[in-house]
């Protein structure tokens, strides 16, 4: 896969990520949400910490990880760069694309995101580039997610040992269009591990 290609991929879901993210953020109110399936929903909420609203505690917990962001993505960066100069495989190169898009929106949010918007609440919705300022300063931004599928989420079957009769939901966490490129590309190294890192003998094989 070329350059060309691999910029095109992480401009596409880049602007579908920012998109979604700034719709929403002008639209919503805090924990606002919009039931579309019994199993999907766009619920607006925001996180100081990583993707599928994990965080680490406290503001420095915030700072750090947004710096640890810009020198991951620098890696993963150099690793398209390399992958795409060496000629590697489609697969791979498709995959750190991906990957990459994904960093990269959740770094725009966490840098730039407190500066341009006002605060989301449960009863104000957000303005983009305030005149009484952002939320926060740059470095400090909230990650905006929206999608929710809780495909499960009732009272188990009596017969289930332990746990029947209790409430259970599956898959909770609400997450944005950016930490599913990280996961799809992620799973498809998994699914496609050989196809991505081809041994040198099979490379030998494809270039006779």
């Amino acid at each position: 896969m070329s350059l060309k290609k691999s910029i095109l991929v992480i401009i596409l879901v880049l602007l579908i990520d920012q998109i979604s993210k700034i719709y929403i953020k002008t639209s919503f109110t805090l924990h606002e949400e919009v039931p579309v399936f019994s199993w999907f929903r766009i619920v607006f909420v925001e996180n100081k910490g990583m993707a599928w609203g994990f965080e680490l505690p406290g503001n420095y917990g915030k700072l750090v990880l947004t710096l640890f962001r810009l020198v991951a993505i620098t890696g993963i960066g150099y690793w398209l760069y390399d992958s795409v100069k060496k000629n590697s495989s489609r697969i791979l190169t498709f995959c750190i694309s991906l990957i990459f898009a994904g960093a990269f929106g959740n770094i725009l949010d966490s840098i730039f995101y407190g500066i341009f918007f006002s605060a989301s609440t449960d009863v104000q919705i957000a303005e983009f580039l305030p005149e009484s300022g952002g939320y926060e300063s740059v470095f400090y931004g909230k990650v905006v997610d929206m999608i929710q599928f809780t495909f499960y989420d009732d009272i188990l079957p009596d017969w289930i040992p332990f746990l029947g009769g209790k409430h259970f939901s599956f898959f909770d966490p609400v997450f944005n269009i950016a930490d599913s490129a990280i996961s799809i590309g992620v799973f498809l190294l998994l699914v496609f591990n050989k196809r991505a890192f081809p041994k040198k003998e099979e490379i030998a094989e494809v270039l006779d």
